[in-house]
């Protein structure tokens, strides 16, 4: 008996022990630049670092939202090239970012859930072969498609547009969703759908009210993912984009870090500005997330 209790309580301790392991990878690089954005430049250079900072300021937070020059920049012989007017775009390609991956999700949720609804529910000649073709075009690299993607928005003359950013993670998020959601609908009787359809209802009416409901565990994790890798995607929009009034987010934190001049301080204030919307997003859909994922893969 003794040794079974120190047996369960020894493998509870491991778990414990590799769990705050795993959470101290994870979270410790945020928690570190987050204390970093409330420090002045001059405190992050200090030896040995300041792992608590002895200071908290928000003068960095304050010069991206009203452009008043914090008073650590202020101090004689510290060099005023690190007040990165660059570091002031962070809000406009936010915007920008949030807007794109918004509409992508919603584009990527309309196409997908009516393919998927196809594919699970019908029978058409050449269902196998395009469902198979759907889904490999999915495999391929984001480097082996950026250059015939980049001479087609230039032949719409779409280069630097979000117009462009949309259509393009439209089409790269379509085929991981319909596989998906195919998999989802396949788990969902159908049972209720043909009673439906014995009562007068088309096959639109069917899947609008009676799958969608049922299906909206599938579809949040769908939206999740989508809104997630549009919003955080760099190749694409490093190629497409040129100036200001597309540029998203991750261009610009690289065009920000690859600065030899930027204030690391002012840095670290964009990549939280820039996490916020994930952990929020996150934290409201956790469960529909985690719901849809645990049926559509384990069932």
């Amino acid at each position: 008996m003794v040794s079974c209790l120190k047996q369960g309580w020894g493998r509870k301790i491991l778990i414990y022990v590799l769990s705050l392991i795993v959470l101290a990878f994870v979270l410790g690089p945020f928690i570190w630049i987050f204390l970093c954005s409330l420090q002045g430049e001059a405190d992050l250079f200090v030896v040995p670092p300041n792992w608590i900072p002895k200071r908290v300021i928000l003068d960095n937070y304050r010069y991206i939202f009203t452009g008043e020059i914090p008073t650590a920049y202020e101090v004689r012989g510290l060099i005023r090239s690190r007040i990165s007017q660059e570091a002031r775009y962070i809000l406009p390609t936010l915007v920008n970012s949030f807007t794109i991956a918004l509409f992508v999700t919603l584009i990527n949720l309309c196409v997908s859930s009516l393919a998927a609804y196809a594919f699970s529910r019908f029978s058409f000649k050449g269902k196998t072969p395009l469902y198979i073709y759907i889904i490999t075009s999915r495999l391929l690299p984001a480097m082996a498609i950026a250059v015939p993607f980049y001479f087609i928005i230039k032949s719409l003359n779409l280069l630097d547009t979000k117009l462009a950013i949309i259509l393009i993670h439209g089409v790269y998020t379509i085929p991981f969703s319909t596989w998906f959601l195919t998999l989802y609908f396949n788990e969902i009787p159908s049972d209720m759908e043909d009673a439906a359809l014995i009562d007068g209802c088309n096959p639109l009416q069917a899947f609008r009210y009676i799958l969608l409901p049922l299906a909206i565990p599938g579809l949040t994790a769908i939206a999740a993912f989508s809104f997630v890798f549009s919003y955080s995607e760099f190749l694409f929009p490093l190629l497409i984009t040129q100036t200001l009034k597309s540029k998203t987010m991750p261009v610009l934190i690289a065009s920000l870090s690859n600065n030899p001049d930027v204030s690391y301080a002012l840095l670290s204030v964009c990549v939280v500005l820039a996490v916020i919307p994930l952990l929020v997003i996150g934290f409201f859909f956790r469960n529909y997330v985690t719901k849809g994922m645990t049926i559509s893969i384990f069932k």
